[in-house]
């Protein structure tokens, strides 16, 4: 659900702060008053392209920031969402919104303070807000998209699931016959070079342990010399005779045996510790000695070494980061070769695989197919039956599905199934239903909506629904029917509706009113939540003001409901 939305220099409304409440948000305000700027702002935050004229006068830029909150069943598909493109993670389970629209230069977008592209943000945006009105944010208006709720609908969701994962499978197969079907010189090319990269790959004798330990012995042998110098002066140092640290130690040696004989009780021990010293250094000679005789000053092993190394470098260069990436490389070039090599056999029983699949995608198709005819009727009517509620009482919705036929297919599988699906709408006697995304008035298109998302309201998971100019046209009976409808989809998930009609408005749960006011000679526009003496207030004009009626058929609407 939309928590919280903050509208800067857009049109006007030079900083407007909107807190959003679960449940059914109703919006109202005079003509001109600035309710589409909210509209705006929302389509803003969901991608949609932004004009440069939208900016308030005398501003450089206007910014839109909205706080989301994803139901728990959205929260791992969108973390990974964000993972997958290096976006920052959700703070307390919310995402952070943000567009930044520049008179001159550069638009900017952020999603949780991270910069990103358009086409992330609207890829984010799909599944949380769904809008309908005059606006292009209408998914119910896609044909792919009703397929989509048409499987909800109708339980068949995993059915199309397995039917999806059948073709994935059929196109990787394909994919690999057709990288075997290829002209003759390209074959021979093909078969040539991974022959190459095996040989050049196993011959090396590789393992995965051995580029360190080569690289380890290469710094030794090539600073042998040094190795030496140092370590015979180290010798140098604890065994020469006039000047050595054995020498002195027999000088400190006599010194303490006299302290010794002189205070035995007080200087014993310091002679025990000078015996463990000279054991110590003598040790420590006879290690360097080993040490020394282990130096390999060998130049033909040097020129080994490098050369080893040289051959590291270039397999890594042509292969892999590593020489396990190489061997890894080799291994799948000698499964390659040995599937090439084999061509015609491989390719046959490629193509037994695709027939025994397609076998199978045909019946799992077939079984998708009829589960949706079954609902097809059931869904109709029921859409039907609230399109009259809505004021369409000689309207006409069905929907018409198209199947592909085994015999005339070329085998061109969509992984939603074989069917295609159209909601058609005739909203008079005599018309011809048509496309509803063909359906020009924006009011007969809102009610459509209205009608489908109460049938469906138990199928769609979209958290959030936008409903602009629904009351288009409507009046009586209908406005009441809108705005029941209305209260129970907000039941089920966050309803936002900018309307005209006093019934709809009383039905909300959280009324807002959008105002416009003159301030240091600028027209400035604001929103606000309404306290129950100033939602009475907000109907009673809506209902056109004046005599004391109008005041007391605005408290009866308010408590219908």
């Amino acid at each position: 659900m939309i928590h919280l939305l903050r509208i800067k220099n857009l049109a006007l409304a030079a900083d407007v702060t909107l807190e959003l409440e679960p449940g059914f948000n109703v919006i109202s305000g005079e003509t001109g008053a600035g309710k589409s700027v909210i509209i705006g702002a929302l389509n803003l935050t969901l991608g949609e392209r932004a004009d440069r004229e939208m900016i308030r006068g005398g501003e450089k830029e206007c910014v839109v920031e909205a706080v989301i909150e994803p139901p728990s069943h959205l929260v791992d598909s969108i973390s990974a969402f964000l993972e997958e493109r290096g976006l920052e993670p959700m703070e307390s389970g919310q995402l952070f919104l943000k567009r930044a629209i520049h008179r001159k230069g550069a638009n900017r977008q952020f999603i949780n303070g991270s910069p990103t592209n358009l086409a992330t943000l609207v890829a984010i945006g799909e599944g949380l807000i769904d809008m309908h009105g005059p606006h292009d944010h209408q998914s119910l208006l896609k044909p792919a998209l009703q397929l989509e709720i048409l499987d909800a609908y109708a339980g068949a969701d995993a059915l199309r699931k397995d039917f999806a994962s059948l073709v994935a499978q059929r196109m990787r197969w394909a994919h690999e016959k057709a990288a075997l079907i290829q002209d003759e010189s390209a074959y021979a090319n093909q078969l040539d070079l991974l022959r190459f990269q095996v040989n050049e790959i196993e011959s090396a004798g590789l393992s995965s342990e051995e580029e360190a330990e080569t690289m380890e012995e290469y710094e030794r042998a090539s600073n042998a010399s040094s190795l030496i110098e140092i370590s015979q002066q180290a010798l140098s140092g604890l065994e020469d005779e006039d000047s050595g640290v054995q020498e002195r130690l027999g000088h400190v040696g006599r010194a303490l045996a006299e302290l010794a004989r002189l205070d035995p009780k007080g200087a014993g021990s310091l002679v025990d510790q000078h015996e463990q010293i000279i054991s110590l250094v003598a040790d420590l000679a006879g290690e360097i000695h080993q040490y020394l005789d282990a130096i390999d000053m060998d130049p033909s092993r040097l020129n080994d070494l490098e050369s080893r190394i040289h051959l590291f470098q270039t397999l890594k260069r042509k292969y892999g980061k590593d020489i396990a990436a190489v061997i890894q490389y080799g291994e799948r070039a000698r499964a390659r070769l040995g599937k090439i090599e084999r061509k015609d056999e491989e390719i046959q029983r490629i193509e037994h695989e695709i027939e025994q699949l397609e076998v199978r995608i045909w019946e799992m198709g077939a079984k998708l197919t009829r589960k949706r005819s079954q609902s097809i009727p059931k869904l109709a009517r029921e859409v039907s039956r609230h399109l009259k509620d809505l004021g369409f009482a000689r309207s006409h919705f069905e929907i018409q599905l198209t199947s592909e036929d085994p015999k005339n297919s070329p085998r061109n599988f969509n992984p939603t199934g074989l069917d295609s699906i159209e909601f058609l709408f005739a909203p008079n006697i005599g018309e011809p239903a048509r496309p509803l995304r063909m359906i020009a008035s924006s009011g007969e298109m809102a009610r459509v909506m209205l009608a489908l998302k109460t049938a469906l309201a138990a199928q769609d998971q979209c958290p959030t629904l936008i409903f602009d100019e629904i009351d288009s046209n409507v009046g009586g009976e209908t406005a009441r029917a809108v705005a029941e409808k209305m209260k129970l989809i907000g039941q089920s998930r966050q309803t936002l509706c900018i309307t005209h009609l006093p019934a709809v408005a009383a039905a909300g749960s959280q009324h807002y009113r959008v105002s416009k006011f003159i301030r240091g000679g600028r027209t400035l526009s604001d929103i606000k939540p309404l306290n129950p003496e100033e939602r009475i207030e907000e109907i009673t004009r809506m209902l056109g003001g004046g005599p004391d009626a109008a005041k007391v058929h605005a408290e009866e609407l308010l408590k219908s409901y």
